[in-house]
């Protein structure tokens, strides 16, 4: 019931949630990132960044640094609080966190399966996986010839395992098709996501059923626009969408039959949160869509720490980190690049 978490949540959560606020508060702040990007060289940004979490991170990394060490380095920071929590964690939150990891290990094995049909060295591949994504058969990934094969072999001992059951064939695995098996991945996970939170209840039902709303609305514009001009039709475009979220279900059968980005935000205008998103946007730009959409998560991410007594401050701490890696890295290869003035362009500030 609502309202009621005080009685009993600190029983279990109550460490936890004041070390995940402790992380939270060691976020770069707006003065961090107006020092970094003054920065002439990436040891200017380790020197920067030697101040914050970061800084025993990058300590003993020897001259000359490149952007890929600095965003390791960021990752590995996210990966050990997260272990951390993750150690500490008892059931119901344990769970939670694991659903958490599950995006990555999508990732992961699209990424795996991407590598290996372009002839690409498994070891080189096993390198740019994101760590929180990681499980024991990964590297057999590269053995499977078509969707049937790969779970058959690999995936059914994962987590990912009932999120298969909607995408098996027998087709050969090809871009396309892999395409569509990601974003089929992503779908059932998010619904399923979506479900436990809702069994939760109180305030961790309200903030992470809205956050995963924002999460799989997202999704839905990102799939209309990427599958613009290809072969995917519209029957098939409406089944990657998930069946939640303040587009469903108008929204949707209206995104399906769109043929072009004004179409679009044409569509998204009807629903006033995305309607201020796609104000930022010239007609016909989609480039900077991208950023919009992360400025908007940010806010709402940022909004669940307001709230005490839930988990989705676990699941807003690790967004955030992931954005300050993102800002990092782009940070990183402008100044690698003497790209300077287009510092300020990828840069979603987290406060």
């Amino acid at each position: 019931m609502y309202g009621f978490e005080a009685l009993y949540f600190n029983v279990d959560g109550g460490y936890l949630e004041a070390i995940v606020r402790g992380y939270r508060a060691g976020l770069l702040t707006a003065a961090d990132y107006n020092n970094l990007c003054q920065c002439e060289s990436l040891d200017d940004v380790k020197m920067h960044l030697a101040a914050t979490d970061y800084g025993p991170y990058l300590a003993n990394e020897p001259s000359p640094l490149h952007t890929t060490t600095i965003v390791e380095k960021c990752t590995q920071k996210l990966v050990d609080d997260y272990n951390h929590m993750l150690t500490q964690a008892t059931e119901p939150l344990s769970t939670f966190l694991e659903y958490i990891s599950y995006g990555h290990m999508i990732d992961n094995v699209v990424l795996i399966v991407t590598g290996t049909l372009h002839e690409r060295d498994v070891h080189e591949l096993l390198e740019k996986c994101h760590p929180l994504g990681m499980f024991d058969s990964i590297a057999t990934l590269a053995v499977a010839q078509n969707l049937r094969e790969l779970y058959r072999l690999v995936l059914v001992d994962t987590p990912l395992a009932p999120y298969f059951s909607e995408c098996i064939t027998s087709e050969d695995l090809d871009d396309m098709n892999i395409e569509i098996m990601r974003n089929t991945l992503y779908k059932a996970y998010l619904e399923d996501f979506y479900r436990f939170c809702q069994k939760l209840g109180g305030a961790t039902a309200t903030i992470m059923c809205d956050l995963l709303a924002f999460e799989a609305d997202r999704r839905a514009v990102d799939i209309t626009i990427n599958s613009i001009g290809t072969e995917l039709t519209r029957d098939d475009r409406r089944k990657l969408y998930s069946n939640f979220g303040l587009l469903y279900p108008y929204g949707h059968e209206e995104l399906a039959v769109c043929d072009d980005f004004d179409q679009v935000r044409g569509t998204m205008d009807k629903y006033p949160p995305y309607q201020s998103i796609f104000a930022k946007l010239s007609f016909g730009e989609s480039q900077m869509l991208d950023k919009a959409f992360y400025e908007e998560e940010v806010k709402r991410l940022c909004q669940a720490f307001e709230q005490q007594f839930h988990y989705a401050v676990f699941f807003a701490y690790i967004r955030l980190r992931e954005q300050e890696t993102r800002n990092l890295m782009w940070i990183s290869e402008c100044v690698a690049q003497n790209q300077k003035s287009r510092i300020h362009d990828g840069i979603v500030l987290i406060f």
